[in-house]
């Protein structure tokens, strides 16, 4: 077989292939069998009808098409192994000659990954924020922890801001009621703007019992956007009352007997998140920096197909969270145009984020042990929650292993960046980065490394547009989720608090915003590399001869 390469451009290659006709015939024996099956010629039994008639009922053309077909993926992949090309995605195939008895050649274009070096990183440095827990932290992370133990008591007086109030909302347009908009029963926070226009203005001041009329656009539903008249009756007011910042509330929501003791912990909870996110942050701005190194030409197929992901996903999560793209759009104060360049940018950094570690990859000759990729299966299977012998069977049914392989190697290479790098912190003070994951598990870096590299894939998965999580509420989700479970609220009304906090007006209550497709250019380190495709070295797409 001879096999020429022509590049097209530098993403792009055209592959000449040459078979000698003998190289066919295995086949062209599997054809005629396969054919012999399928006919019904009398006087022989299905399988065993001879080529000669096969020839002469069927056609020599559709045993040849059959036998090209089949042999089409074997050669393209024995060509790309020869050329020793990085090639992304399927290939453009057309047979070109078919001269039965002597010669069949074929092209493939396809894109490859660029050629290139991935430079010296050593002496790169990074800044990453100080890790440092405040006072006004720890006491912001327990108030939150003090607002999942209020409780709500009756108030005999009209709406406050900040009041619990039980409405019924009836939507009416042209003077007939919408029934996806209205609602009843709905727990709605007085002056948390959580529902529709005007709703918070038009509650102050009422008792139960009374109503006021006033006009919004509906924030969802069939008539979505229109001007209605909503009607808000207030059914009853209640107060939120904290409990008191003491002992007994330590007790009462933790595992703690004082009030000190469970501040120690939040303390000690928010500084390892800090650090945690300090590491995180270390391996995306780690990758950024190699990345500003780096100047290469992208395939802009393999681009286009990253944008279409980023828009797919970023349609699906609107779709379950009730919006139009125009809503989002409007509440981010963006511009179609402007959305579109930030999905564009995101969708180039990512792509060449895995092709420089692959590269690197390459370069330092690493490769993927059956341990971590056991271990990288057993870690997936945790956080879906599903057993990892499930997992690792979807997996190799559904071929997925070379792609897991390539994400592995792809952590490994980010991993020799960072150890590489000097990581400070605003101050100034060096961070080294394997004493602190040391710090953090007790000696043994290695769940802490995978903690951080949670986050920075989290980072990157999560929306743009939807406000971050701030370190501060991360930390006190995971204290007082904890810390909670040894303990039951014995009011019943402070159930009724978080049902507050969560439930929907339907259609007049605006709807949560989703998270948004990855728009911004900033590089999450496994992100990054995880979003670039794979490079596939067989499997070519079969053409008819």
């Amino acid at each position: 077989m001879k096999t020429d390469v022509e590049e097209l451009t530098p993403t792009r290659v055209k592959l000449t292939v040459e078979v000698p006709f003998d190289e066919l015939k295995p086949n062209l024996d599997k054809a005629y069998k396969e054919i012999s099956q399928q006919v019904r010629i009398k006087g022989f039994r299905p399988g065993k009808v001879p080529a000669p008639l096969i020839d002469k009922y069927v056609g020599r053309g559709a045993v040849l098409q059959e036998a090209v077909n089949d042999a089409l993926p074997e050669l393209y992949g024995r060509a790309v192994e020869e050329t020793e090309i990085f090639v992304l995605g399927q290939p453009d195939v057309e047979v070109t000659e078919l001269d039965d008895g002597k010669q069949f050649a074929f092209t493939a274009e396809v894109d490859i990954r660029p050629k290139f070096e991935v430079p010296d990183y050593d002496g790169l440095e990074v800044v990453v924020d100080d890790a440092e827990v405040t006072d006004e932290q720890v006491e912001e992370t327990i108030g939150n922890l003090r607002e999942r133990f209020a409780s709500l008591t009756a108030a005999e007086r009209a709406v406050e801001e900040g009041d619990f109030a039980t409405i019924d909302l009836v939507a009416k347009i042209d003077g007939e009621e919408i029934e996806d908009a209205s609602t009843s029963g709905f727990s709605y926070e007085v002056g948390s703007e959580s529902a529709i226009d005007g709703l918070d203005e038009a509650l102050v001041g009422l008792s139960a019992g009374e109503d006021k009329t006033f006009t919004a656009a509906l924030a969802g539903g069939e008539r979505a956007g229109e001007e209605a008249e909503i009607t808000a009756t207030v059914q009853s007011v209640k107060v939120k009352n904290l409990p008191e910042l003491d002992d007994e509330f330590a007790q009462l929501a933790s595992e703690f007997d004082t009030i000190d003791e469970l501040r120690e912990d939040v303390r000690t909870r928010l500084a390892r998140q800090v650090r945690l996110q300090q590491l995180s942050d270390a391996r995306d701005k780690a990758l950024e920096a190699l990345l500003e190194k780096v100047d290469i030409p992208l395939p802009d197929k393999v681009v286009d197909e990253e944008i279409g992901r980023r828009n797919q996903q970023l349609e699906q999560q609107l779709q379950m969270a009730g919006m139009t793209k125009e809503d989002y759009l409007k509440d981010e104060e963006k511009s179609e145009e402007e959305f579109d360049t930030e999905v564009a940018d995101a969708a180039r950094l990512a792509v060449k984020g895995g092709f420089v570690l692959d590269q690197l990859a390459v370069q330092e000759e690493l490769g993927v042990e059956n341990e971590e990729l056991s271990e990288y299966v057993v870690t997936q299977a945790m956080q879906m929650g599903v057993q990892p012998q499930q997992l690792a069977e979807y997996l190799t049914q559904n071929n997925q292993l070379p792609a897991i392989v390539s994400e592995v190697l792809r952590s490994k290479a980010l991993n020799l960046v960072v150890e590489h790098v000097t990581v400070k912190d605003e101050s100034g003070n060096e961070i080294d980065v394997e004493a602190v994951q040391r710090e953090l598990n007790g000696g043994d870096g290695e769940t802490v490394e995978a903690e951080a590299t949670d986050t920075a894939e989290a980072d990157e998965t999560e929306a743009t547009g939807t406000a971050e999580a701030e370190t501060a509420e991360a930390a006190d989700t995971e204290a007082a989720d904890t810390e909670a479970a040894d303990t039951e609220a014995a009011d019943t009304e402070a159930a009724e608090t978080e049902a507050a906090d969560t439930e929907a007006s339907d259609a007049a209550a605006e709807p949560a915003e989703p998270e948004a497709a990855e728009e911004t250019p900033a590089p999450a380190a496994e992100a990054a590399a995880e979003e670039a495709p794979a490079a596939e070295a067989q499997g070519g797409e079969k053409k008819d001869a």
